[in-house]
């Protein structure tokens, strides 16, 4: 089974829903982590309530570093922040290394409704490219 972990710059948010939709969309034929360079306490609320919109539940989902990971052997580590792109530190062994970023829904600033609509885009872009990188995977798996 392919390795993959998700790396952001507080495993709060993208990284956390990207890990969801990983586990999601393989079906739990990819083991998907997710962890940060500089992890917060919890994951956000809003991420935990726009994924469960979708289905997918992840509030036993907690952040957790970046180090935790450093000698798992991987096959894909993926970053969806520059920050953690630039910060992440050498994952030891022979994996895949990709970067897609997407904008941070927590710094959004406004109403509550106007949140939940960031929170929503970046959980629907970030689903859509899950996707797409779960069916990659599982199609060189069935090679």
């Amino acid at each position: 089974m392919k390795k993959v972990l998700i790396v952001c710059t507080g495993n709060s948010c993208r990284s956390q829903m990207a890990e969801g939709w990983v586990r999601h969309y393989s079906g739990g034929k990819i083991e998907a982590y997710s962890a940060g360079t500089r992890p917060g306490l919890s994951v956000q609320p809003l991420a935990i309530q726009v994924m469960n919109e979708k289905g997918v539940d992840i509030s036993s989902h907690r952040p957790k570093s970046v180090d935790e990971f450093l000698s798992e052997d991987l096959d894909y580590v993926v970053t969806v922040c520059d920050n953690a792109r630039e910060d992440c530190p050498v994952i030891a062994g022979q994996h895949t290394t990709m970067h897609m970023p997407f904008e941070d829904p927590s710094g959004f600033v406004g109403t509550n409704e106007e949140r939940l609509v960031q929170f929503r885009k970046a959980r629907d872009q970030i689903g859509t490219s899950m996707k797409r990188l779960a069916s990659s995977i599982l199609k060189q798996e069935a090679k």
